[in-house]
């Protein structure tokens, strides 16, 4: 940004609801209210925006119905908590979980495909992953600039996702946020901010809680993600140093997942009172389990709600019937149904193959957040081993682990889900198993607005220049897979071979060149590049070759162009070049190739996978 920055916000786009928070000059950040409709002519301010969006009926609602305080008497999308509860009684009209639909490569991201199958939503009037989060990026920054306005041009946005988004569904939330209004947009991982916003919360007595060799597990569980980083407390010239040392796998297990259970057990409850649900009620009911959770996760005192669901009619929606959601089923199914007490060598169940599956969004095979938990934790451990840097800064952690998992010190929880007490303790009992102690718990964090106070805290910091930086960069190692040049051989494929580009921990602004290796670039024609990537080879560094890419890394994108050939050169000719990789100043990964007689360079430019 050309101006000198003033201020900063922090936005949290959440699967299930939203927040944001400003900081301005050296103050801590705060807690922005959010307007939105109460409905019909109405409008509330509340902190959390829910992230849904509903479609209505041409017929639904008169003109002027859902206008806000900036649309200038124009109807608004119907955003936030007033969308949610009526897409509970027109489940097929309701947009949620745009951003689990975000980062799925199973689906094209940009085409208007949501709410998914509906039947009562014309194509013409559906809308992308890409779309859905754009509005509600849209909806943030009018909300939060009223009803005081807000100098951009001051103010430094940052924006959070999962430290499991890959390069894809950061670069399409990135242009979400553009097409929002937004420029040059921050991101900052949320496991991340939830820890500078512990951070501020702790103010100085932060150091008093951790100490040089400690591993902090950032464990956050959301409306649709669960994720896990490593955050180790190192020393530096004397002063305690942070560093994220890794990143989990992206987990589609949340309260989405929390919900569809609770559904399909207060299903069973009407169905034994002669209530019959179809499938157009039960995805009603999903949303009323979430509401009737949220309620008893809010309020300890509470024992049971009720919950009821439409009926169809002539009239549309005549009447409900309706069950009780008690305490003791909702803690019963999170706690032996989504943490179950499980050993550490127990690994998440793999995905049943099938001929043919449906698409949709790739909600994790085993419920068992425990099993994630220890994969997670194995993981890691391979990521520390295979670091000599990583192993020296975390030497006592590595040696009192068991069972091949790293062992953390303290954990910091955030999302929603851990907003209930019996969460968090049996997360603490689990590692407590594990290890033969129980990890120290950071307390203070705000569950579902601590990420939007952190990103503020984050900027804040990012303006000043003054504070403790967790220093992070790149979450994963990036490669780039490579054509094999060995003999053919009938019924054999050969193994895809993939070069780093971008080793783990790659900070913003610095450059790498693979100078020792030349690789022939075919110009003038259409090419193809696959992107891999991985959280679990920090020790590669740039230029590290590893010979089976499907086999040990995943594949991320596809960057996919026509190079022009430029004077001198004709179409198909292959080239000499080396590969140029970069991590600007906003954290986005560029590859360049760099012709090695002329200078000449090209770059590659990510588009996403669709298959």
């Amino acid at each position: 940004m050309d101006s000198v920055c003033t201020s900063a916000l922090g936005i949290d786009l959440g699967t299930s609801n939203s927040a944001v928070a400003l900081a301005i000059g050296t103050a801590p950040a705060r807690i922005l209210p959010l307007v939105q409709s109460a409905g019909p002519g109405a409008v509330e301010a509340l902190p959390l925006l829910p992230s849904a969006l509903y479609l209505p009926h041409p017929d639904e609602q008169a003109p002027g119905s859902f206008t806000l305080p900036w649309t200038g008497g124009q109807d608004a999308p119907v955003v936030g908590r007033f969308a949610r509860s009526r897409g509970a009684l027109a489940p097929d009209r309701l947009v949620t979980s745009a951003k689990s639909w975000l980062c799925n490569p199973r689906v094209d991201r940009t085409s208007p495909i949501l709410p998914w199958q509906s039947e009562a939503v014309p194509a013409s009037d559906k809308v992308s992953p890409l779309d859905a989060s754009t509005r509600f990026l849209t909806h943030l920054r009018a909300a939060a600039a009223h009803p005081d306005p807000l100098d951009w041009k001051t103010t430094r946005v940052v924006i959070t996702v999962p430290a499991s988004f890959d390069e894809a569904a950061r670069n399409l939330t990135r242009d979400a946020a553009t097409r929002s209004g937004f420029d040059e947009p921050l991101l900052l991982e949320e496991p991340l901010a939830a820890f500078y916003a512990w951070l501020e919360h702790a103010g100085d007595d932060w150091r008093r809680h951790v100490r040089p060799g400690d591993i902090v597990l950032v464990c956050d569980v959301g409306g649709g993600t669960a994720d896990f980083s490593l955050i180790a407390v190192g020393e530096d010239a004397g002063s305690l140093a942070l560093d994220r040392i890794s990143v989990g796998e992206h987990i589609l297990l949340g309260g989405d997942n929390l919900d569809l259970a609770l559904a399909h057990a207060l299903r069973a409850q009407l169905e034994d009172s002669s209530h019959p649900i179809d499938d157009w009620q039960f995805l009603a009911l999903i949303q009323a389990a979430r509401e009737g959770k949220e309620a008893l996760f809010n309020d300890p005192a509470l024992v049971e709600v009720p919950v009821a669901v439409p009926t169809r009619s002539a009239r549309l929606f005549a009447k409900t019937v309706s069950t009780r959601l008690e305490r003791t089923l909702l803690e019963t199914l999170a706690l032996d149904g989504f943490l179950p007490l499980t050993s550490p060598a127990e690994r998440p169940a793999a995905r049943t193959a099938g001929g043919l599956r449906e698409f949709g969004l790739n909600y994790a095979a085993d419920p068992a957040l425990s099993r994630h938990l220890a994969r997670f934790l194995h993981r890691s451990h391979q990521n520390v081993a295979s670091s000599a840097d990583l192993q020296a800064r975390v030497a006592s952690a590595l040696s009192s682990s068991k069972h091949d998992l790293l062992r953390p010190t303290h954990v910091l929880f955030n999302g929603g889900v851990f907003k209930a007490a019996p969460m968090r303790r049996r997360v603490l009992d689990l590692l407590a198993g594990w290890f033969g102690t129980a990890p120290d718990e950071l307390a203070g964090a705000e569950y579902d607005l601590a990420v939007a106070r952190g990103a503020a805290a984050y900027g804040r910091l990012l303006n000043s220049g003054a504070g403790v930086r967790i220093r992070a960069g790149t979450a994963r190692s990036y490669y780039v897979g490579l054509e094999s040049t060995v003999l053919a051989v009938p019924g054999l494929k050969p193994a895809i071979k993939a070069v780093c580009v971008a080793p783990q921990g790659m900070e913003e602004g610095t450059t790498a060149t693979l100078a020792e290796r030349e690789f022939g670039l075919v110009v003038g024609e259409p090419v193809e590049f696959r992107l891999f990537s991985s959280t679990a080879r920090a020790g590669d560094t740039t230029g590290a070759l590893v010979p089976d890419a499907m086999r040990d890394l995943e594949e991320t994108a596809r960057v996919e162009t026509e190079l022009p050939p430029g004077d001198g050169l004709n179409e198909g000719d292959i080239v000499p070049v080396r590969l140029v990789s970069r991590v600007n100043e906003l954290g986005v990964l560029e590859l360049h190739l760099r012709h090695a007689e002329t200078a000449r360079t090209w770059k590659l430019e990510f588009k996403v996978r669709t298959t």
